[in-house]
């Protein structure tokens, strides 16, 4: 076990027991970022260094990610695409086709469906299931057809719409509340260390997902599950 679980695993044995699994959406329970980014660049001719390197520029030029103000609802997708097409250093021309950003990057986008097999387990335990993303408002329909969100989560908070972000404590703050619960007994799965470590700074918490086999082992230890889940394989493990 890693050092945030056995940490998390302490913990759990002085506190109450943990009712609720909080799950992040990309890289969790979608494949790769890295998988995302590679689609996008076959879909647009654009290499993925020239991308990654055009977002640095943006962020460098307006002093903040275009992501993450995207995320929060503070810029539109439109203007995203303006930003960081107008960094790549060769002429961009008419990448997108025509398309919306959106429609191209999830292209890229496929649910992790062990992981979902795996949430249906933690619910028929008994516990309750979670999502915080930091995403876009002009991506929910896309991301929402990707997972069975009204079957899996109890409660959804999502960045566009709250107009704040992981690692912003107060997006765990207004998870917590909605939730009705004390944090002690919530467990966050996230990709990024970053926001682990902000969920366990509000008493949350948290195993940072690395694969699908080792995140289903985690979480399974701590919340008290029998043994792996039998569902559909084609996780990104």
């Amino acid at each position: 076990m890693s050092p945030a679980p056995r940490a998390a695993a302490a913990a759990l044995t002085a506190g109450p027991p943990i009712t609720t699994l909080v799950c992040d959406y990309g890289g969790v329970l979608t494949n790769p970022l890295a998988e995302t980014y590679a689609i996008f660049s076959d879909s647009t001719g654009i290499p993925v260094e020239d991308l990654r390197g055009a977002f640095d520029r943006a962020t460098r030029r307006y002093g903040v990610s275009p992501m993450a103000e995207l995320e929060t609802g503070a810029i539109a997708e439109a203007e995203l695409v303006r930003r960081v097409l107008s960094e790549l250093e060769t002429d961009p021309g008419d990448v997108l086709g025509g398309l919306p950003f959106g429609e191209i990057w999830f292209r890229g986008r496929r649910a992790n469906e062990e992981l979902t097999a795996f949430l249906r387990t933690v619910r028929a335990a008994g516990h309750r299931v979670a999502l915080l993303t930091n995403n876009v408002r002009e991506w929910e329909p896309r991301w929402r057809a990707t997972l069975p969100v009204e079957e899996l989560f109890d409660t959804v908070v999502d960045s566009s719409r709250e107009g704040v972000r992981k690692p912003d404590p107060e997006i765990y703050r207004r998870l917590v509340a909605r939730l009705g619960a004390d944090p002690a007994t919530v467990l966050l799965l996230d990709d990024l260390e970053e926001n682990c470590a902000a969920a366990r700074g509000q008493r949350m918490h948290a195993i940072r997902f690395d694969t699908t086999d080792q995140a289903v082992r985690d979480v399974g230890r701590l919340m008290g599950l029998p043994g792996r889940p039998h569902g559909p394989s084609g996780g990104m493990s």
